[in-house]
């Protein structure tokens, strides 16, 4: 085997996302006290409005954009969007705060051998979608060994058919 076969890049870790932000003060401003992030220092070389922000391990980088009119505004609240995702202690809670600042949401449930997790999902103000769940509920278990599963079901087609040949071939 081939060392670092499965970390070609050596990656370490997840450092940040970026997002662009019709408002950079309106996002810190929802990303401060709906999600509990802090500011942190910004490199002052930058010639572009932005602002850095950290929590929960990861940083968010706020991007101020130049065209904030042309930016899209989604009204739908879709699961099945791009969307990054938090673990929280008491999903009640979460529910109960989101109600308190009349933050729209929509409820989901997952539900994986009789394993639960349930979803809450909400946008930021520039319509990034944000999902709060308790999904460490649910085991992290590799394929290493088993056939790799597909949601979709032209992939899984393929994905079978290809098993099916290997098994064939042995």
């Amino acid at each position: 085997m081939k060392e670092n076969q499965g970390n070609p890049l050596h990656l370490k870790s997840l450092n940040h996302i970026s997002l662009v932000c019709r408002s950079v003060e309106e996002s810190m401003n929802f990303y401060q006290n709906v999600l509990g992030f802090d500011p942190i220092r910004r490199p002052g070389s930058f010639d572009f409005s932005g602002a850095w922000l950290f929590g929960h391990g990861i940083g968010i980088h706020l991007l101020q954009s130049e065209n904030p009119e042309t930016l899209p505004k989604k009204k739908e609240i879709n699961p099945k969007d791009n969307h990054i995702s938090f673990q929280c202690e008491s999903m009640g809670e979460v529910e109960k705060k989101l109600k308190d600042m009349e933050i729209e949401y929509v409820r989901a449930m997952v539900e994986e051998g009789g394993i639960y997790v349930d979803q809450l999902f909400f946008h930021d103000p520039d319509g990034f979608m944000i999902e709060i769940c308790n999904c460490d509920n649910l085991p992290v278990i590799p394929l290493a060994g088993e056939m790799a599963r597909s949601c979709s079901r032209v992939n899984l087609q393929v994905l079978q058919r290809q098993h099916l040949h290997q098994v064939v071939q042995q």
